[in-house]
């Protein structure tokens, strides 16, 4: 019989630095406990009455808001699980523009509820095994519940009722003025085809001052500076973009010159000031009379711009330039020259007004009342951006403004590829919730569990908007009151009432409270992929950090004497 001699257990595997964790505790149960606290962070500012919260990024910038894909943007989070989710929520994002933190919570939800499936014996594959089957039931009866469609010929009103909801959630009591100012400036850019809507064409200035009352929608561009020149005004004007600088060119190489007398001296600039005044003549001999730049002006531009009487107006950024060109139908150009007639755009108002104590020029149509206001002109074209004008009291409120109306503009744009509707207030989640729970009990073996957590999962939707509302102890009695009606006859669209009229339950369907499908149905899928992902993980093995050894910090007092 052969002696069996004992192996070493310290082999090195990785180099020295490298972290290796596995096994259930240290892997899985650790990763299911740092998105567990991610998704916690971000449950409190859900729904209308979430709490906002108070960041200050890197750079020192503060941040006041409840908006998840924001909190997530702004946080540096480190953890490889917890950035599964990250990317879950960018992707949502990125797709739908809204219901970034369902993803969040939800995912963070169906890990906290596998926990307990793994401690008890189950093997992750069997959980994953009954999420996916359980994700494939919730997706096909959500298609089932949708009980309203937007009507094919758009209307303000319309869109607005379905805008209110994804406003809400941001700025609860401002829904309906925020709602009726992003569905007219997007049905004012909508191309023929709806399909195409793009989500720039709809632009936001932020202008400190007043209330939320004073803003209003133009149809046309706002920058929030002055022309340079003295012109102010200019009615049905031609249009040049200039993208190189409006001044005298200069040269490469340093030249020196010699200069033997006062008239050589007094001469020296003709030359250039004659070539200057040639090339601005034969811009406003075109018929051009704005010009917007690109980059800077100089004085002796200035002079002959103001005597031909061109209004010049400076855009620093070049995304707004190519926004400028798309509004004015205009070639930006990279000479100082004449445009031809196809490279330059049309303007009907280029004017100065004063919004607040800004004063901030306007590239617009002519509304309809004007005085040259023309029905056959304006009809044939449409504006191809519209601008909302915000007013707030402060930065970080306006901030949070806009970053409503951008969520209220990307619902608008999935909206048009999917214009159907289910209710909202948590009241889909319970019914899906409901159905799976019913289908987890139809199945055999033990993926049976994981689609019976599943459904619980689902729950913490309407949990969490009644808990946020009414309060832990109310909320669970709310939650009580909408299964019992959920279990009745008709009663899919009971929601949750934030308001709490009455139980604190509602019709969401009778109230106009939708969600758009195509968003809950990304929502859902990317949060259960993302708890998927994790739930597959069974070892993190992480190198150790690229770099060399850290600056040591010098003292305050370095220069001081021992």
């Amino acid at each position: 019989m052969s002696l069996k001699v004992p192996k070493a257990s310290n082999i090195q595997l990785f180099k020295d630095g490298y972290k290796h964790l596995s096994g259930l505790d240290e892997a899985v149960l650790r990763n299911i406990q740092a998105v567990g606290e991610l998704s916690d962070l971000v449950r409190t500012s859900f729904g209308p009455n979430g709490r906002n919260k108070l960041l200050v990024n890197h750079l020192g910038k503060l941040f006041v808001t409840s908006d998840a894909a924001t909190i997530i943007r702004e946080l540096e989070v480190v953890h490889p699980a917890a950035k599964l989710l990250v990317m879950a929520s960018q992707a949502q994002e990125s797709e739908m523009g809204d219901s970034t933190n369902l993803v969040l919570i939800f995912a963070g939800e169906l890990l906290k509820k596998s926990e307990q499936l793994l401690i008890m014996g189950l093997h992750p594959s069997e959980v994953i095994h009954g999420y996916e089957l359980a994700l494939v039931k919730a997706l096909s009866e959500l298609e089932k519940l949708t009980t309203f469609s937007l009507p094919s010929p758009l209307t303000q009103s319309s869109l607005a009722t379905a805008l209110k909801p994804a406003i809400a959630s941001k700025q609860y009591g401002y829904e309906d003025v925020l709602a009726g100012l992003v569905a007219e400036a997007s049905l004012s850019v909508m191309p023929s085809n709806p399909k195409n809507f793009n989500v720039d064409n709809v632009r936001v200035v932020k202008i400190m001052g007043g209330s939320l009352a004073g803003s209003r929608v133009v149809q046309g561009m706002v920058f929030g500076r002055e022309p340079e020149t003295e012109v102010k005004k200019v009615y049905k004007a031609k249009v040049a973009v200039f993208t190189s600088a409006l001044d005298i060119a200069q040269t490469e190489t340093k030249g020196t010159v010699l200069l033997k007398n006062a008239d050589e001296m007094l001469n020296f600039t003709t030359g250039e000031e004659k070539h200057m005044e040639k090339i601005f003549k034969e811009i406003a001999d075109s018929g051009v009379k704005v010009i917007i730049a690109g980059t800077s002006v100089g004085e002796l531009a200035l002079h002959y711009l103001n005597r031909s009487g061109i209004a010049v107006l400076k855009v620093l950024s070049k995304f707004d330039l190519r926004r400028a060109c798309r509004v004015v139908n205009a070639t930006p150009l990279a000479r100082i020259g004449a445009p031809t007639p196809e490279e330059a755009g049309f303007v009907d108002v280029f004017e100065t007004i004063e919004i607040g104590g800004d004063r901030v020029t306007v590239l617009r149509q002519l509304a309809p009342g004007e005085p040259e206001f023309d029905p056959t002109s304006s009809k044939s074209e449409k504006s191809r951006t519209s601008t909302i004008v915000l007013r707030g009291a402060t930065a970080n409120h306006l901030d949070d403004l806009e970053r409503a109306v951008d969520d209220g503009v990307n619902v608008i744009k999935a909206l048009m590829k999917d214009p159907r509707l289910v209710p909202g207030a948590g009241a889909t989640e319970l019914e899906l919730s409901k159905v799976v729970e019913s289908y987890g009990s139809s199945l055999r073996g033990l993926s049976q569990h994981a689609v019976k957590r599943f459904a619980a999962a689902l729950e913490v939707v309407p949990r969490t908007l009644a808990e946020s509302a009414l309060g832990g102890a109310q909320g669970n009695e709310v939650l009580s009151r909408l299964w019992a009606k959920h279990e009745k006859e008709g009663g899919a669209s009971w929601g949750v009432d934030v308001e709490e009229e009455t139980d604190g339950t509602l019709d969401a369907s009778a109230h106009n409270i939708y969600d758009s499908l195509a968003a809950k149905t990304w929502a859902i899928r990317l949060a259960t992929e993302a708890a998927i992902s994790v739930l597959s993980v069974d070892a993190i093995i992480m190198s150790k950090p690229a770099g060399g050894p850290k600056i040591p910090q010098q003292n305050s007092n370095w220069d001081e004497d021992d």
